[in-house]
Formats: structure tokens, C-alpha cells, sequence
């Protein structure tokens, strides 16, 4: 069973091969696939979007029987602005289940600077005086102070929508 992974980034990939890997003859292919929405997805319906549209373009790239996608974003809330993550499991000649992940606000001065225009990926850089924060602990991992990863965010995810293919395909 082919399982196409809808980026190369390290901490979506593990994250997906931690929790497929237990499929039966599970081969990965992941690839840089476009989401189709905004560098910097600014709601849930956005991030969503963006899932499922790598979950889709990756299934048909890797010619796969399995494409996953996980997008983070942020939307707008009345307690001001949080992370949203969201991924998509497409099935080659199915349907798409999808699954979000946890929350968590972002300090003001980092939501200001996104409603700039400025992406997360390098605002938390240098916010946190750190490189590639998006590969490794995330803007999660740097608000919960190691606690949730961002690979383990998107673990989360990843075996909400293994759950819900599983519960469909038996």
C-alpha cells in the first residue's frame, strides 16, 4: 500500500510514518505538493482547503492508494487569534475523511505581525531567536514550552484520520 505524505517538511512526514506504519506492507512517498491557499492559511476553512488539496494532488502524483495532507494555519476567534491545524486522508477511488488538531492562542504581538502579511513559519524565528522552528517544535512547541510538539500536534491528526479510514474499511 502506497501512503503519499502532501509535504517533505520532517515533522508532517514522521508524523504520518509513526502512525501508518503499523498498515500492513505500508510504503511512503512523500512530496512537496502546492495547498492551493495562502502561504499563511487564515482560517479553519482555508487550512482545511489546504489539506485537502495536497491529500488529493499527492494521491494522484504518487499514483498512491493513500494521500494525506496536514496544513497548520490560524483563525480569527473572539479570544483573539489561534493556531489551527487540519489534515485530509484521500482514498484512490474513494472519499476524503478530515481531522483537526489542537489549539492554542498566539500572543498578540505574534498575531499582529500575521495580520501584516507575515507568515508564522519565520515571525516564530524571530520570535524564538531560532532556525527552522517549523521542521522541529513549532510555534506549539514554543507556547506550551515543549510540552506539544509539532509533530506530535500532527500526530494527532494524523491517527484521527487512520481511525476514521480504519472504521469505513472494515
Amino acid at each position: 500500500m502506497i501512503i503519499a505524505i502532501g509535504s517533505i517538511n520532517p515533522a508532517k512526514v514522521s508524523a504520518v510514518r509513526n502512525v501508518f506504519e503499523m498498515m500492513e506492507k505500508a510504503e511512503f512517498a512523500p512530496a512537496a505538493v502546492p495547498s492551493g491557499v495562502n502561504e499563511q492559511p487564515f482560517s479553519d476553512e482555508e487550512t482545511i482547503t489546504g489539506a485537502v488539496n495536497r491529500s488529493k494532488a499527492v494521491l494522484k502524483l504518487k499514483n498512491a492508494d493513500i494521500g494525506i495532507g496536514l496544513e497548520g494555519g490560524v483563525t480569527e476567534t473572539p479570544h483573539g487569534m489561534f493556531l489551527c491545524n487540519w489534515g485530509a486522508l484521500t482514498v484512490k477511488g474513494g472519499g476524503t475523511y478530515v481531522a483537526g488538531g489542537a489549539r492554542i492562542p498566539l500572543p498578540e504581538e505574534i498575531a499582529v505581525r500575521l495580520r501584516g502579511g507575515e507568515e508564522l513559519g519565520p515571525v516564530m524565528e524571530d520570535f524564538a531567536q531560532k532556525e527552522n522552528v517549523r521542521e522541529k517544535e513549532g510555534a506549539v512547541g514554543i507556547f506550551t514550552n515543549g510540552l506539544v510538539t509539532r509533530g506530535e500536534m500532527f500526530t494527532h491528526i494524523a491517527k484521527l484520520l487512520l481511525g476514521q479510514y480504519l472504521y469505513h474499511n472494515n
